[in-house]
């Protein structure tokens, strides 16, 4: 598997949405989903009406309000599941459900107009003007209501996650924050705290500015990543990774074998570590002699 290394931001963790992130998603999507169910109920209305002959002779403008309404519901349905996307997007390289989750606005548009207007086109009951007011008035109510529902730059995961890695970087180095979108803020923002507590911890005379390298318990069987949160530590040689399999790599990695909780016991780990005592040591050593 290729990896692009296009430049040196660090993608290995993997965004995923917080849980508030997921319930504003879920809630979005539910009154999507109403909205939607209203206008495939109005369609379902017009044709009942066009069978019985409601329109044959007049009742323009109330078939003209099926069809506003039907617009009205899926454009609000659209917008909310776009929104949904936002916070809890589908992965890109899952293409049919990155297609479907980003276009179904549009496909349920098509589903709530298509039928009805076939009808109204097709019915040879009606006034030929009142046909054609109403078909050219739902014609481009569709067209615009389903132009509107399509998504045409989704956000994915994987983009999150470059995002969310040059958001991180970016406050690591006191940079302005170009890349912190509010989707990716909070996780780039806990690579970096937790980047910086481990720099502070793990610095020595050889490592002045301390290092990016923490250890964490293997995710079990050989899977890519843990099932539960795992705490990561300073070094190898703590009591809790005595006697089990110990992956090891930056903040980064860390947080994409879910091992995503820093120890807090850091005081206590620099001296079983040995970075408390070699930055000690050095005092008195450096202190003029009588």
């Amino acid at each position: 598997m290729a990896d692009d290394k296009s430049d040196d931001v660090d993608i290995t963790k993997e965004w995923r949405a917080t849980h508030q992130q997921q319930s504003s998603a879920t809630r979005l999507r539910i009154f999507a989903a109403i909205a939607w169910i209203i206008a495939i109920g109005a369609e379902i209305a017009g044709v009942v009406l066009l069978f019985r002959h409601e329109f044959d002779h007049g009742n323009l403008p109330l078939l003209i309000g099926i069809l506003v309404g039907i617009a009205v519901f899926a454009i609000a349905g659209s917008l909310m599941w776009k929104a949904a996307n936002k916070y809890d997007p589908a992965r890109e390289s899952d293409r049919a459900k990155f297609f479907f989750q980003n276009q179904l606005g549009a496909i349920i548009t098509v589903i709530a107009f298509l039928p009805l207007l076939v009808l109204i086109f097709m019915d040879k009951d009606i006034d030929p003007k009142n046909k054609k007011i109403a078909g050219g008035v739902g014609a481009v109510l569709a067209i615009v209501a389903t132009l509107i529902g399509v998504s045409w730059h989704p956000p994915s995961v994987e983009q999150y996650t470059q995002d969310m890695n040059k958001c991180a970087a970016e406050i690591k180095a006191a940079q302005p924050t170009t890349d912190c979108s509010p989707e990716v803020a909070a996780q780039a923002q806990d690579i970096a705290r937790d980047s910086k507590t481990v720099a502070d911890a793990t610095k020595d005379p050889a490592h002045p500015d301390g290092q990016d390298i923490v250890y964490w318990i293997a995710p079990e069987n050989g899977a890519k990543k843990a099932a539960t949160p795992h705490v990561f530590h300073i070094c190898e040689g703590v009591s809790p990774l005595r006697g089990k399999t110990v992956n090891h790599g930056s903040v980064t990695e860390a947080y994409a074998e879910n091992a995503t909780r820093i120890t807090k016991q850091i005081p206590m780990e620099q001296k079983q570590c040995g970075f408390g005592a070699a930055t000690t040591s050095d005092k008195p050593a450096s202190a003029p002699a009588g």
